[in-house]
């Protein structure tokens, strides 16, 4: 399976709490659901189009938990039936138990558990936000495409998905589109190392 990331960021790179004002306040963040005045059909339908390439999902435990306790209940969206029948992994220290079935709790080394996952029959394993598990897996080089819809808005605070001190990577655009709403969707795929060079006339 491809490993693909899906994020929701603003202009300024932040991806905490994009759903809602109490999604994700971790560090006193009070400014989530930054994401949602931009919505619009146009974009729900290509949502709607990456979720149906998926054959499994991948949580970091805090958006895991919030999935779990949301979308059992949400039987009349059209993505979730997706959500809930297609296998879940969610990769915790913490979790000893899991409730949305089928899940897997990964822990100990992850990034390797994941390797593993990947070499397994099947289509996309889709990481949903989850900032924290995908910068580890960015940096052990295992996502295959990043799915980056940025919305307008500068959120001044937050958790953001590219840190100072992060791992380097160069990217090829495969695509990107604007929605009526004004979020532009970058689609890119993982290019190995970046390269550098000089501008100039002596370069």
């Amino acid at each position: 399976m491809r490993l693909v990331l899906q994020e929701f960021l603003s202009l300024d790179g932040v991806c905490q709490g994009p759903g809602s004002p109490d999604e994700d306040t971790s560090d006193g963040f009070t400014r989530g659901g930054w994401f949602v005045p931009y919505l619009d059909e146009e974009f729900e339908r290509l949502a709607g189009v990456w979720l149906a390439a998926a054959d499994a999902f991948l949580f970091g435990r805090r958006t895991y938990v919030n999935f779990a306790r949301d979308w059992p209940k949400m039987t009349e969206h059209p993505s979730a039936r997706i959500l809930n029948a297609l296998p879940k992994y969610v990769a915790s220290h913490s979790l000893s138990e899991a409730g949305w079935d089928p899940t897997t709790i990964l822990s100990g080394d992850v990034p390797a558990q994941v390797a593993d996952l990947k070499l397994r029959p099947g289509r996309e394993l889709q990481i949903h936000g989850s900032a924290r598990l995908a910068q580890s897996l960015l940096a052990a080089g295992l996502i295959d495409e990043l799915r980056l819809v940025i919305a307008p808005v500068v959120v001044g605070e937050g958790r953001r998905l590219f840190t100072d001190g992060g791992a380097p990577a160069a990217l090829r655009l495969v695509s990107n589109e604007t929605t009526p709403g004004g979020l532009t969707v970058h689609v890119y795929e993982s290019a190995g190392a970046p390269e550098y060079g000089r501008y100039g006339a002596d370069a």
